[in-house]
């Protein structure tokens, strides 16, 4: 639970009035009168050591001084004894204000030099001896105890003063601020104004301090308004302690208002403004006051300058920098290690990175803090390499590096993704000691995850004492990849465990391991965190949500996400437009970018990318030509990446030719280039080209994979090499280390079965072990139905209907083998399972698309210009009969007579879509049909024909493959 503002504990001033504070003795040390044990305790010797170190301090008169009289027992006494007495009471008296006196010298000595444990001795001694404290004593001990960092003891002593003056009530609350307990010192401060004690100067200057330390400008106030009332609000401690509270508390007008009431503005109060302004990134303000500064009388120091510098540096003004720079060496400061550092940090941030280093190379002497500048200089603009040349530079120079030099040199490592330099430089750090540090830590955490090496960097967060809010999250981001992501989730849970808030960074990592993951349901929770914590509105956070969302494939929630965030930009764009893809919402994903554009926003080549991947799901031609003349237009036609979606979107459109051009014209490749080409000739029926590419690519030294080889072993299938496939296939294992994945089998089974060699598709599937494989069946059940090969296809469909009974072409397959045969009662059965199982058959239709309108066609549907298509293809008929065309109505797989049959055939989907394209096309143009089942036999032949009597080429891509009919030929050679 967060804690309360000081002004909420206590009423305004001048009461000063809070819950009265009970101290516990018992907390404190319990001071011996035996000093034997309290210096056994305190110093860790013996009491023979202890009045040896006591004989030095005292100068020889220990053993005078310890030697105390004790009183005896009152008896009847005579004068003599009586008058003895009495001397001896006035030598005691005499002789404890001297003693009193010397163990305040002493504790005076040991608060200079921090020397608690002889001070606690002292105190021992006091206390053993019996000798009455005077207020002088009190002061000292109280100076002791705080000087020596001990705030409790201090104020403890204060409570056992019998008269409290504002001096000692001053140093323990000093000691308390001193050592961070700012609150605490507030506290005391309404302590002793309840105790009557009126502050000085010096009281109110430091309880400003710790308002300015815990931020509490409200309190500040009162301690001002107190300022006022005892007349010293002018007083320059004051002063510069009002106007730090209020510049630190973002109270910029306030703290030049008070600077410049101050009767006296010196070098200090004009430095501490100048720093809250620069430190508040408010550099032009910074700007101002400095030529205010130089028009008064006040000179300014090497100090003032730094402050300047740093507001240049935050405002990035290379201008008024370089002016501070003609001003330091005038005065003669260039040179100042200190001041050099300020002016490398300027010149870096104003990205003159190689002003910075003529600076770093003209001091002399450098000591750490200059090198760890210019190392972290030269890695904050990319030169990681040459921030690493530096350190060993450095190290030769027997500079000993300390956490910062580390810190920065691990992030150049980081970056330069070298994992020997890493680990070098780790085993430097365990050489200086320098491993617990917390920010080298992080430093290193983030170094071994970014190079995938999670559990170094996990070893190295273990081995944390008190981990932060930053190792968390560097711990998270090495568990984003496919391998590692479902520990995100279980270390930010734990992050939550051990009461950290996480922040947008913690966020942004957890998302990712969601998206990874597909972890939809611990991503719901984290959102519901980031709600909690107030972020949802934080853009980056916006955007690794509607990505989350996006990959789990829930659009909606992602629309959602998406149209929530304050600004939307480029890398906001790209990862929606990608969702749309990724989940079939192509469409959607194209409409993004013309919006994205309307906003101002230009698509860089992931956008492009993204967009060009959905018009080859959509085969949307036009929309790919227009989305490729923009990436001439943008300049990214170099881009590997928007290059393989462009070759790859003309291939999936039916335009190899276009494709093939792209990929001849390119300079730069990558395997994934090379593989979209391969498999694009390999779709079209061009496995010369698709082999004679696959050669080219390993010419060029591209090492194939998984990928390249389903291109390769597909071309084979589709032309009818068997044994160049055989060959292939077994390179994979043997020349390249590749382990064959289900669909290099089933491509394997494709091309012996196609040649209809089952004899050798149930070896090769006995000698795999492929019986439980699914896609292996549904390949031979394929070539069944192409080759009428009941029995086998029986069996394969036995198989596959216990491994996918849900999927209907399986189906629909074995029943078109037995209607091939005439067996319709077989059919009959198969469609019976059909129906009691719930699968539906999915229509067969094709479309065309016709001025930027995509019309669809299946075989007993309507359409607006259905009466001219059925007129159309009348008028083809007529034209195939001429040159000897017969309809091959064994391709029509109902039990009806064969006039029907004939009716089947005409009304074929992508029948109706050619004759609609004839009419709505010029004489010129390429014909594209696309079909979402395989093409017929007869459909097959009738496309030949058609396209040699119109002389135009007809396109058609059905489930499997492009056929290319062109002349009365079509480019499968009628192997399909």
């Amino acid at each position: 639970m967060a804690h309360p503002t000081v002004a909420s504990e206590m009423p305004s001033l001048p009461c000063f009035q809070h819950p009265s504070r009970v101290f516990n003795n018992s907390t404190y040390v319990n001071v011996s009168l035996r000093v034997k044990s309290l210096c056994s305790v305190a110093l860790g010797t013996s009491n023979s050591d202890f009045m040896d170190k006591l004989s030095v301090m005292s100068q020889g008169h220990t053993e005078r001084l310890w030697a105390m009289p004790r009183r005896l027992p009152s008896f009847n006494r005579t004068n003599s004894e009586s008058h003895r007495d009495n001397k001896e009471e006035e030598y005691v008296n005499v002789n404890s204000k001297e003693r009193i006196k010397q163990y305040s010298a002493w504790l005076h000595t040991c608060a200079f030099k921090k020397s608690l444990n002889e001070g606690r001795a002292v105190h021992g001694h006091q206390i053993r001896g019996g000798v009455d404290p005077d207020s002088h004593f009190w002061v000292s001990l109280i100076n002791m105890y705080a000087k020596c960092g001990c705030p409790a003891y201090a104020r403890q002593m204060l409570a056992k003063m019998s008269e409290q003056d504002v001096v000692s009530w001053t140093t323990v609350i000093n000691s308390f601020v001193a050592q961070g307990n700012a609150r605490e010192g507030i506290n005391l401060f309404c302590e002793m104004r309840q105790e009557g004690i009126k502050p000085n100067e010096f009281t109110l200057a430091t309880c400003l301090r710790a308002c300015s330390m815990c931020s509490s400008i409200d309190f500040g106030k009162q301690v001002k308004a107190e300022a006022i009332k005892v007349g010293l609000l002018s007083d320059s401690f004051i002063g510069s302690a009002l106007v730090d509270l209020y510049a630190k508390c973002g109270e910029l007008s306030l703290a030049d208002k008070m600077f410049f009431c101050m009767p006296e503005q010196n070098e200090v109060l004009w430095n501490v403004l100048l720093s809250r302004h620069a430190q508040l990134g408010y550099g032009k303000e910074v700007i101002r006051l400095f030529g205010k500064m130089l028009k008064s009388e006040v000179k300014f120091s090497k100090y003032t300058l730094s402050s300047v510098l740093k507001g240049c540096e935050n405002s990035r003004d290379l201008r008024n920098g370089q002016i501070v720079h003609c001003l330091a060496i005038k005065n003669g400061f260039e040179l100042d290690k200190f001041l050099a550092c300020n002016l490398i940090d300027m010149y870096s941030k104003c990205l003159l990175v190689g002003d910075a280093f003529k600076l770093f190379s003209m001091i002399k002497g450098h000591d750490v803090v200059s090198w760890s500048t210019m190392i972290s200089c030269v890695d904050q603009h990319g030169h990681h390499s040459e921030a690493t040349k530096l350190f060993n530079l450095m190290r030769h120079k027997d500079v000993q590096p300390n956490q910062y030099t580390f810190a920065s040199v691990v992030s150049a490592s980081t970056e330069l993704g070298d994992l020997h330099i890493g680990e070098s430089i780790h085993a430097c750090i365990l050489k200086y000691g320098f491993e617990h540090d917390i920010s080298v830590s992080n430093a290193l955490i983030r170094m071994y995850m970014k190079n995938g090496c999670v559990h170094d960097g996990a070893r190295v967060f273990e081995a944390l004492t008190r981990p932060d809010l930053i190792s968390w999250n560097s711990l998270l981001s090495g568990f984003h990849d496919y391998h590692c992501h479902e520990s995100g989730p279980r270390i930010f849970y734990q992050m939550l465990v051990e009461g950290f808030r996480p922040n947008m960074y913690s966020f942004i990592s957890v998302l990712r391991s969601c998206s990874s993951h597909l972890d939809l349901g611990f991503g719901k929770q984290v959102h519901a965190q980031v709600l909690k914590n107030n972020l949802n509105g934080n853009d980056y956070v916006g955007t690794a949500l509607l990505d989350m969302y996006a990959q789990c494939g829930c659009m909606e929630a992602s629309c959602v996400a998406f149209n929530r965030l304050d600004s939307r930009n480029i890398f906001t764009w790209t990862v929606i437009i990608n969702g749309f893809v990724r989940n079939d919402l192509a469409e959607k994903g194209i409409e993004c970018i013309n919006l994205m554009q309307r906003e101002g926003v230009k698509p860089n080549e992931f956008t492009l990318a993204g967009c060009i991947s959905g018009c080859s799901q959509i085969t949307a031609i036009k929309s790919g030509r227009q989305l490729h003349s923009m990436v001439i237009k943008s300049g990214h036609l170099c881009d590997v990446f928007v290059c393989s979606a462009l070759v790859d979107m003309y291939a999936k459109c039916g335009q190899i030719e276009d494709a093939e051009i792209i990929f001849n014209s390119l300079v730069r490749y990558d395997t994934v280039l090379w593989n979209t080409m391969i498999c694009g000739f390999s779709a079209h029926g061009q496995g010369e080209k698709a082999l004679k590419i696959f050669e080219e690519m390993k010419d060029n030294n591209y090492i194939p994979d998984e990928v390249t080889f389903i291109g390769v072993l597909s071309a084979c299938s589709h032309i009818g090499l068997v044994e160049e496939g055989k060959w292939y296939f077994n390179s994979m294992s043997t020349l390249y280390g590749i382990s064959p994945t289900d669909e290099h089998y089933a491509c394997m089974v494709d091309i012996l079965s196609r040649a209809g060699r089952f004899d050798e598709v149930k070896s090769f599937i006995e000698e795999m072990n492929l019986t439980s494989n699914s896609l292996v069946w549904e390949t031979i059940l394929g070539a069944c139905a192409k080759h009428g090969n009941i029995k086998l296809g029986e069996r394969a469909s036995e198989k596959i209907f216990a491994l996918r009974p849900e999927t209907d072409s399986n189906y629909i397959l074995l029943s078109n083998i037995f209607a091939g045969k005439g067996k319709w009662a077989e059919v009959k059965r198969v469609r019976a399972l059909m129906s009691n199982l719930g699968v539906k058959k999915e229509p067969g239709c094709s479309w065309v698309e016709i001025n930027n309108h995509v019309h669809v066609f299946v075989s007993d549907g309507v359409h607006p210009s259905i009466l001219e298509i059925h007129s159309k293809l009348e008028e083809l008929d007529k034209k195939l009969r001429l040159v000897g065309y017969v309809p091959q109505i064994e391709h029509v797989l109902h039990n009806v007579l064969g006039e029907e049959k004939k009716d089947y055939l005409i009304h074929h989907s992508e029948k109706l879509a050619l004759a609609f394209a004839l009419l709505s096309t010029t004489p010129m143009k390429k014909i594209m049909i696309f079909k979402n089942l395989r093409i017929c036999g007869d459909c097959h032949n009738y496309m030949k024909l058609i396209s040699d009597i119109i002389d135009r080429e007809i396109v058609v891509r059905d489930v499997k493959r492009f056929h290319h009919f062109k002349g009365g030929y079509c480019s499968c050679q009628d192997y399909w």
